[in-house]
């Protein structure tokens, strides 16, 4: 499959890591192609370019810059649209949520993005995890929230295909628990020092 990754930061280049190792075909969208990007695989794009060549959207950047990125996307109409971003903004107390409660930042994408079939997913964790989750027992959970029911199995295979054990967590509304439930792992990291190597897993019964 053709994956665009849009934005090479550190979710977007652990993700693309990933992706790439499963077989996928992994490329990078970036506003500036001329800026020097050390990536882990694939090629650079510019972003209109990346979009149109894809048949999965990865949006892996900071909310501040999201919604332009997909005003310049352009070629997602018809597309899977994976928003991994947090609306994330700084408080007098540190890192918070700019929306929640009656939407979610998943939703906004989907407004951004007219057309395409979004869906919220891989922003429940740090880019510390997204880089090997199969290191850690039992396997770290990753929730995945969207509205088409017909290209949900493809988002699902492919949160599998990062590593992680992957779960339907219903409508693309759901997004609204989905990013509080990420700010649990950003402020134990961010505000309470804890260490970054740990990652939210389901338990089942032992037989």
């Amino acid at each position: 499959m053709r994956l665009a990754i849009i934005g090479a930061g550190n979710v977007g280049k652990a993700l693309g890591r990933r992706l790439a190792a499963a077989g996928h075909v992994v490329f990078y969208g970036v506003r500036n192609t001329s800026r020097p990007v050390d990536l882990p695989t694939g090629a650079l794009r510019d972003v209109p370019s990346a979009a149109e060549e894809a048949e999965v959207i990865v949006l892996s950047t900071p909310w501040t810059t999201t919604q332009e990125a997909c005003r310049t996307m352009g070629g997602d109409r018809g597309k899977v649209v994976i928003g991994c971003t947090n609306p994330l903004v700084m408080t007098g107390d540190g890192l918070g949520l700019a929306v929640g409660y009656t939407t979610s930042g998943g939703e906004m994408v989907a407004g951004w993005c007219p057309g395409a079939f979004v869906y919220k997913t891989f922003n429940q964790t740090g880019f510390e995890i997204m880089a090997d989750p199969i290191r850690f027992q039992p396997r770290p959970v990753m929730f995945v929230a969207g509205d088409d029911a017909a290209h949900k199995p493809t988002v699902l295979q492919l949160v599998r295909d990062v590593g992680f054990e992957a779960r339907d967590a219903g409508p693309l509304a759901s997004a609204r628990l989905l990013e509080p439930y990420a700010m649990v792992w950003i402020d134990k990291v961010l505000k309470r020092g804890a260490d970054p190597a740990f990652a939210f897993a389901l338990a089942h019964p032992v037989a």
